[in-house]
């Protein structure tokens, strides 16, 4: 099994831009372009109240820890968990300083609502990948949070599911690796892109061949 080496690890958080849309990953990830819209600042306020510097508390057998660091060297990925609930649970893993053992749960909050694409749950599911990986053990559910509905979302990490993940995570190295910008086909979701100024969406559509010679046939008979 390849391993990627620890400097040419992606950022996890990118399975999410990359889902929604292949150019906007490659500019933010590749070129090195942002730009920030009302929801992007909303939910960075959000993340911040979650994430509260690696914080652990305790509640019982329960242990939460915000801002948990994670990385996967099959993935070639790494990022940071919003929240990890770690259970005392007799066939868990064990936890430094801490007696008995543990199964890790990791929790993801987003600022809206469910999308209708799977990027939030890709993103999760990269999630426990990594902690997985690191931990030595299976993880097989994890949950989302959604801040608009207030609803706490189950998910099943099935087998599929990780499939897609690595699929993704593969693609998105070749890309990387290429430091190629795809161009894409604009739709109704390029308004909502806060990089929709710097993309240009626009300038992705390839117009025909006919169409240049008539535009050409035009400009000549005027």
């Amino acid at each position: 099994m390849t391993e990627y080496k620890e400097e040419d690890f992606l950022l996890l958080s990118g399975i999410q831009h990359f889902v929604f849309c292949k150019r906007q990953w490659a500019l933010i990830h590749i070129e090195q372009q942002w730009q920030e819209n009302l929801r992007t600042i909303e939910g960075g306020i959000l993340h911040e109240r979650t994430h509260d510097n690696n914080m652990k508390e305790s509640r019982g057998d329960l242990i939460i820890s915000r801002g948990m660091g994670i990385f996967s060297s099959i993935l070639g990925l790494t990022g940071t968990c919003d929240v990890v609930e770690l259970h005392k649970f007799p066939d868990g893993v064990h936890i430094f300083g801490r007696e008995g053992r543990y199964k890790p749960i990791p929790v993801e909050y987003k600022k809206g609502k469910p999308k209708g694409d799977e990027s939030d749950i890709l993103q999760l599911c990269a999630q426990a990948m990594c902690l997985e990986e690191m931990m030595l053990c299976e993880i097989p559910e994890a949950f989302m949070f959604y801040g608009e509905t207030r609803h706490r979302l189950r998910v099943v990490l099935d087998e599929s599911l990780r499939e897609h993940v690595r699929v993704i995570a593969k693609e998105m190295h070749e890309l990387y690796g290429r430091r190629y910008t795809p161009k894409v086909k604009p739709s109704k979701s390029c308004k909502a892109c806060s990089l929709s100024e710097l993309c240009v969406p626009k300038l992705c559509k390839n117009p025909s061949v006919s169409y240049y010679i008539k535009k050409n046939l035009m400009e000549i008979e005027q």
